[in-house]
């Protein structure tokens, strides 16, 4: 789901929730009841957009009935998304700017993949994006899960086809803790790089108990939605890898969630599978992010050549060609001023469903939000 902010001075900022579209949709577009129950857009109109710390309390407390946590977070995430461009568009910055500066130049991106049928087909496209430039890649979902045999061809073809590089497999909240300990002694040998998401995304306790013992760090984390749902989580070190997804967290809470996985000395890492506007997000918050060391791509339109730019002013970016040489490298140049986000405006058009725009009114002075304009479903 896009969302699109428009000030009446003209600014433009756009954001992305990664949830089913017409619940974030209901969400956005619902009229008062009373004060802890307001759709969004009727608590954002005449505020000021440069103050989003502000503006996420006001989000808060006005859905305080109906959200807190899930789907309207992500709502919620895919406005504060928006402002953070807007921002960085107002004061001609990139939003890693805006975060506090990057501690990286480079971070090695991984492509995310789902399972063939059987280890063969794994292997096969293991290679395929082995030859496209990565040099890491990601496994999950069906069919691994039920059998141990299955489950340990599936790995030893997806090793086979990446060679020396970066291994990573999400097993899709499929096991209990008994069971997820035995398949990680199991894969150990395939030399994982993580495990992720071996236990249902509930069970604090599981996973506490599962990182006493098991000789794969453990990652998850990409449904949680705003700090309350991440607390218990970092509070009880449940795991090694934070997957963050900013379409689910906007960059306020992420930035939140940063300093307290920080604090724990475990490591970060973005959750991304939806869009290039999401891609950019991420890329900006997770450069901003110490101890960083991969990035989740999402490679479905990926080609051998691209790569991702930031150091651009002017908010978010998207993902531009570069050359061969730096395919998939996650490289991040630096640039003169000139490109914002808005240059991706025609990306964001052609996910407009049969033309439907929503539209509200205007904003009562300068900075003030005029419009919450064209929430779309993807």
């Amino acid at each position: 789901m896009l969302v699109r902010i428009r000030t009446d001075n003209g600014l433009e900022g756009i954001g992305e929730a990664d949830s089913k579209p017409e619940v974030v949709k209901a969400i956005i577009d619902a009229g008062y009841s009373h004060n802890i129950a307001c759709g969004l857009r009727s608590l954002l109109i005449g505020e000021n957009p440069l103050n989003m710390s502000t503006i996420w309390q006001k989000m808060l407390r006005g859905t305080m009935y109906f959200g807190r946590s899930s789907v309207t977070i992500s709502a919620m995430a895919a406005i504060d998304m928006a402002l953070w461009d807007l921002k960085g568009k107002c004061f001609d910055l990139p939003v890693y700017q805006l975060l506090g500066g990057r501690y990286h130049d480079k971070i090695q991106a991984y492509a995310p993949c789902l399972f063939g049928r059987d280890g063969r087909e794994t292997r096969d496209i293991a290679k395929h994006w082995s030859n496209v430039g990565y040099e890491a890649i990601k496994f999950g979902w069906e069919p691994m899960g039920p059998d141990l045999k299955v489950d340990l061809d599936l790995v030893r073809g997806a090793r086979e086809g990446i060679g020396d590089g970066l291994l990573m497999v999400d097993a899709g909240c499929v096991w209990d803790a008994r069971t997820a300990l035995q398949r990680a002694n199991a894969f150990h040998k395939y030399g994982l790089t993580w495990l992720e998401e071996p236990l249902r995304s509930n069970d604090i306790d599981g996973y506490k108990w599962l990182r006493d013992r098991f000789p794969i760090p453990i990652a998850g984390g990409e449904q949680e939605c705003g700090r309350e749902s991440w607390r218990p989580l970092i509070d009880q070190h449940a795991l090694d890898v934070y997957q963050v997804d900013l379409a689910r967290n906007g960059f306020t809470e992420s930035d939140y969630i940063r300093q307290r996985v920080e604090e724990i000395g475990a490591r970060l890492c973005n959750h991304c599978y939806t869009s290039s506007l999401t891609v950019s997000a991420c890329l900006h918050w997770l450069v901003s992010c110490r101890d960083a060391f991969v990035f989740e791509d999402c490679c479905a339109d990926v080609q051998a050549g691209d790569v991702y730019e930031l150091g651009i002013s002017g908010g978010l970016l998207r993902a531009v060609s570069a050359s061969p040489q730096q395919s998939c490298s996650g490289a991040i140049p630096d640039h003169g001023p000139g490109k914002h986000f808005h240059n991706s405006l025609p990306d964001v058009d052609r996910c407009r469903r049969n033309g439907k725009e929503s539209l509200a009114g205007c904003g009562t002075h300068r900075r003030a939000v005029a419009e919450l304009l064209r929430v779309w479903g993807l």
